[in-house]
């Protein structure tokens, strides 16, 4: 067993083969011998040739073979069904581990060991019933242990009773004695104590209006002060209690010490600031604190004239957070967000940032202005706002139209007098340059993308070596309908900068859309390692945007075998994102990282709603619909019927066969000579790690399934 588990899976076999000489009905024995065999093929890897595979797959039968042999032989050994738990859980066959453990359980009730690899395996599979009671067992039996505290604490709070959880918290600090480590500022200290918190505010308390736990959690706060390593996470905990329970005076104090300690450009805060300086509702509250990227409350709802005034004043004014915190580029971001689009004060203001951001040569303002699109929500009967994206409802937007006025004036002034129109000194021959820039960028937003070409032509003239003009252009091309246009001029962007990862991925992104594979591959084969296949490493860094593309790119071309391949590609990656989660389960707890873990259990609860795994289901699930409602459409694969063709049709036809076949064979071969040529060829070049070899190129085995089944399954 101590072999086992070390990996020291020679010396295990060969003990394990010494005891069975001597008794070879051994159950015990026979079933550990099984489990380092399965251990050995495992840390092998599916990888070599497909003899080497087939190897390997049999040294698995063995091993299950060997351990259901063991079982039978001592049916009433724990150590037995634990081993033949684990081989189920090897194999990720989850439940069928679980009821093994079950099982070993009612040989020996208190195998500590066993109840833990069941409460691992319960959590996993979000069996939280089942969790909570093995949870209880394992702390029954060592009620001595932190660990098991906490485990049992996050069991009763999944299950939805937060108050539980914290009368569970309270009994274990209740066991410890005064000076112990627990009560002493350090991290794990702080963390438990937040983690009770977070637990609090989740209660219901007695108090009519249902925020009773939240007063406690404010009120928890400063009794853990001392203790607290997460200042800014503990501030930010208080900012939110005292909002929920209308303390504004209170909160804008704490959001200010946020701001004192860097904050200034995290917009979460600021939303939380501007809800406390108007006194918003906790439901508006809760709202903004969930609120993502740069919004604020000034991007969720518009605001009455007297609302305005305050948060103008607060930002603006010689008191406010723009005198200081001058440096801070979100507080003045987000001053022009509240100004009235109306107003000459707006005017002015986003007169001034522009010129600054095109004296500086900014690729992103363009981006940057246009969150300023905000336009009533008409499902919202003008309660909320949302960012206006139609190229209709941007061209009737007043901020645009001032914009185009703005630069249009500028692109005037410079072309003639080299200087903005406010005459304050001589610009930089670059800002002509980003004047245009910006203007083309404004074009492709309301789908001007002749204007938006012509201009960015300008731009490309003046200064041939700057990629993000040829980035842009092709942005505009594509849009334009012109895809292999746009695909050879952000090429062209790309070969300005080797080095540049993000323009590498666009230009590999375009040549995809635009059907040309194996230009595509070449790009992206830039910035994968020497050695190995290129895809192979692409698949196992789990770069889905440059799967879903050649699989998108392949349906297009009506190889569906190959297309299924990619989505599939994405599926399983997802599919072991939702396997990592395993290692955090004891991970997390014993380093009591607590909210994180929450954190993680939520992320894992929605994984499957991702947009990247959508897209993939999404699509598996059409093309078996397709083929199941046009089953023709995989004829185009099959041997062409030679007997109703013309002899010179006939041999056209088998010469552009045998031409696709050795093509298919010569490109095979190349990539094997190059990986062993990369691998083999310098004794000062690491070697790579083998792959798998690839049995299916063509997606046939995943046609042959049944596509009603299959469409199904990824529909639901």
């Amino acid at each position: 067993v101590k072999f086992y588990e070390n990996k020291n899976y020679k010396k295990g076999m060969k003990n394990a083969d010494q005891i069975l000489k001597r008794f070879p009905n051994h159950g015990e024995t026979l079933c550990m011998k099984g489990l380092i065999l399965n251990g050995m093929a495992s840390a092998k890897g599916a990888v070599g040739s497909k003899d080497k595979r087939e190897e390997e797959e049999e040294t698995k039968k063995e091993a299950v073979e060997l351990v259901k042999r063991g079982l039978m032989m001592d049916m009433r050994s724990h150590v037995c069904w634990h081993v033949y738990g684990l081989l189920h859980r090897s194999s990720q066959n989850y439940a069928e581990a679980i009821k093994a453990y079950k099982q070993a359980l009612r040989i020996d009730e208190e195998n500590l060991q066993i109840l833990r690899d069941m409460s691992l395996l319960q959590i996993q599979m979000r069996d939280l019933i089942g969790f909570k009671e093995t949870r209880l067992r394992i702390l029954t039996l060592r009620p001595n242990s932190k660990v098991h505290w906490l485990s049992y604490a996050l069991s009763v709070h999944v299950n939805g009773d937060p108050d539980a959880a914290v009368g569970i918290l309270d009994s274990y600090f209740g066991t410890l004695e005064e000076g112990c480590v627990e009560f002493e500022k350090n991290f794990e200290s702080s963390e438990l104590a937040l983690y009770k918190n977070q637990l609090l505010s989740e209660t219901k308390g007695e108090d009519e209006d249902g925020l009773g736990g939240v007063r406690k959690a404010l009120e928890h706060l400063d009794e853990i002060e001392k203790v607290i390593v997460d200042h800014t996470g503990w501030l930010k905990a208080k900012l939110s209690y005292q909002l929920q329970l209308g303390n504004f005076e209170d909160a804008k104090d704490t959001a200010m010490k946020l701001f004192e300690r860097g904050l200034t450009e995290e917009h979460r805060v600021h939303g939380a600031y501007m809800c406390a300086l108007l006194k918003c509702d906790r439901e508006t509250c809760l709202e903004v604190e969930k609120m993502k990227g740069t919004g604020t409350l000034a991007t969720l709802r518009p605001f009455a004239e007297e609302e305005r005034s305050i948060l103008l004043d607060a930002y603006g004014s010689k008191d406010g957070l723009s005198k200081l915190y001058p440096r801070s580029n979100g507080i003045k971001r987000i001053y022009i967000t509240i100004l009235p689009t109306n107003s000459d004060e707006f005017k002015s203001a986003i007169d001034k940032y522009c010129q600054k951001q095109i004296t500086k040569g900014v690729p992103s303002l363009g981006a940057d202005l246009s969150s300023l699109y905000l336009m009533e929500d008409s499902h919202s009967n003008g309660s909320r706002l949302m960012l206006a994206t139609d190229p209709l409802d941007v061209n009737v937007h007043p901020v645009h139209a001032l914009l185009v006025d703005l630069i249009e004036a500028y692109i005037t002034s410079l072309s003639s007098n080299n200087s903005f129109p406010s005459g304050e000194g001589e610009s930089p021959p670059s800002a002509l340059l980003w004047a245009w820039y910006l203007r083309s960028i404004l074009h492709e937003q309301v789908a001007e993308y002749a204007q938006g070409i012509t201009l960015i032509n300008k731009c490309i003239e003046h200064t041939p070596t700057a990629v993000d003009f040829y980035e842009l252009k092709a942005r505009l091309l594509e849009a334009g309908g012109d895809i292999q246009q746009a695909a050879d001029v952000i090429d062209a962007g790309r070969d300005l900068d080797h080095q540049d990862r993000y323009i590498n991925n666009q230009t590999t992104k375009t040549f995809l859309r635009a059907g040309r594979e194996e230009d595509a591959k070449k790009r992206i084969a830039l910035f994968t390692r020497e050695q190995g296949s290129p895809e192979q490493y692409l698949y196992d860094m789990q770069c889905a945007w440059y799967e879903l593309e050649l699989a998108d790119l392949l349906r297009r071309k009506g190889e569906f075998g190959k297309s299924l391949r990619k989505y599939m590609a994405v599926v399983k990656h997802y599919e072991d994102y939702h396997e990592d989660q395993f290692d955090f389960h004891s991970y997390c707890i014993r380093k009591v990282t607590m909210r994180a873990y929450c954190d993680l259990l939520r992320f894992e609860d929605d994984l499957w709603g991702l947009p990247h795994y959508g897209r993939a289901a999404e699509e598996i699930a059409k093309i078996h619909l397709h083929i199941h409602d046009n089953p023709s459409a995989l004829e185009s694969d099959a041997e062409p019927d030679y007997s109703k063709m013309t002899p010179a049709e006939r041999k056209k036809a088998k010469n552009m066969a045998r031409k696709k076949k050795n093509a298919a064979a010569k490109g095979g071969s190349k990539s094997d000579t190059k990986s062993n040529n990369t691998n083999g060829g310098s004794g000062n070049v690491k070697k790579s790690k083998p792959h798998a070899i690839d049995e299916d190129p063509s997606g046939k085995e995943l046609l042959a399934l049944n596509h009603l089944d299959e469409a199904k399954k990824y529909a639901a």
